[in-house]
């Protein structure tokens, strides 16, 4: 939404959170304009802020709670109560370790704004505050101290063991990605059926896949070193443009059948309906809303629209008994797609060059990132070859 007064400028693309009865909330709400018109952080960052807050929002209504809610009792305070369900949730493997510190971090960000604005009871026992010590050392080599305020709500990033890749998330097997796409084929809407085979067949992030134009994908040129495979630009520098993290412009992979069939969806009845309803500038997006909307905010990978269909494929999935859906999450797309190139990478050349392959591919912002699949693929064969020889010593002790 945009706010407009006499007095303030338009801020257009300013997320608002609605209740389930369509009140709005006003003092979030007005946290993120604060925000947003005080240049205090950009409106991407107030947009992250706000997506953490709705997840809040969610749970307060799901357990009939009130943001206000803190009674004597400590473990029936609405903040308390959320803090155990994100660790629930992180512990059952349901949402990431920096995703549920950061829910945490924001929910905690809003209170303190409302306190100092006086919209809470002073004497309210939010939480307790606590000061943590960070040593680190300065350019020259001395040992520091710095301290920061820290409340005994804040959950710690603690990253799963393993070697997660990005987002702290794990590819899936070629055999679970076609189920996973033949159940989406027949179970969950034609649009994001797209959008996982774009994740799984070019490793496009959720923004890139939300913001792609049609044009984009006739302007497609067949890459002659790889038959079969043409190549899309993306990124800021491309025409037309296409967002993407760090505002990288390169080349992605995508294979002719899946541009046909992206090109003949975009020609559609179905399409041209949503087509209908969207507003100028929105309607060379190959995907839309049924309202006509884009999926995603403009520069953002938030899109709650995209959260609750995958939601509902999840639970359709593990009532079929798919059990890989159970905490399958989108971008789960772009780690399986990234392995795969990595694996065939370092089959035919060099893991220098592998490396690179891997971020041109991927358009990551540097090579640490590309890295990560490296190495991931690299210690692969030795984590199977363990595996195999436990399995044999086991096997054989109950002889």
């Amino acid at each position: 939404m945009s706010y407009s007064e006499s007095s303030r400028r338009v801020i257009a693309g300013l997320p608002q959170l609605f209740w389930a009865d369509c009140s709005p909330w006003r003092e979030a709400n007005l946290w993120a304009l604060e925000r947003a018109s005080s240049n205090e952080a950009s409106l991407k960052t107030v947009a992250g802020n706000l997506n953490g807050l709705l997840h809040y929002a969610n749970f307060l209504e799901e357990q009939s709670l009130l943001w206000l809610a803190f009674p004597v009792r400590k473990a029936n305070r609405c903040l308390v109560q959320y803090r155990g369900s994100l660790v629930a949730a992180r512990d059952a493997g349901l949402m990431s370790p920096s995703t549920v510190s950061e829910y945490m971090r924001n929910a905690v960000s809003f209170y303190r704004w409302a306190r100092a604005k006086g919209l809470l009871d002073p004497n309210t026992q939010l939480w307790q505050d606590r000061a943590v010590y960070i040593q680190y050392f300065d350019a020259v080599g001395f040992e520091r101290t710095m301290v920061q305020v820290s409340t005994d709500l804040a959950i710690p990033n603690r990253k799963r063991p393993g070697a997660p890749l990005e987002d702290g998330l794990l590819p899936v097997s070629a055999e679970d990605r076609e189920l996973i796409l033949d159940f989406a084929k027949n179970n969950a809407s034609p649009e994001l059926y797209r959008m996982l085979a774009l994740g799984f067949f070019t490793g496009m992030r959720i923004g890139s896949i939300c913001d792609l134009k049609i044009q984009t994908l006739k302007n497609a040129i067949p890459d002659p070193q790889a038959p079969g495979l043409l190549r899309l630009a993306l990124g800021p520098g491309a025409s037309p443009p296409v967002n993407t993290k760090f505002g990288v412009t390169g080349h992605v992979w995508i294979p002719r059948a899946l541009l046909e069939d992206l090109l003949e969806y975009a020609t559609s009845l179905r399409r041209s309906k949503r087509q209908a309803e969207a507003l100028p500038d929105d309607r060379g997006l190959l995907l839309l809303t049924r309202f006509g909307n884009p999926y995603c905010r403009r520069d953002t990978e938030q899109s709650s629209a995209i959260n609750t269909e995958m939601a509902t494929l999840r639970r359709s999935g593990v009532t079929a008994g798919l059990k890989v859906l159970k905490s399958f999450h989108f971008h789960q797309t772009r780690c399986t797609f990234a392995t795969e190139v990595a694996e065939l990478a370092l089959k035919t050349t060099d893991p220098i060059n592998a490396i690179a392959l891997v971020k041109n591919a991927l358009l990551h912002k540097d090579e640490a990132t590309s890295f990560k699949y490296i190495k991931f693929i690299a210690s692969t064969p030795a984590k199977r070859a363990a595996a195999d020889e436990f399995a044999k010593a086991f096997a054989g002790m109950g002889r």
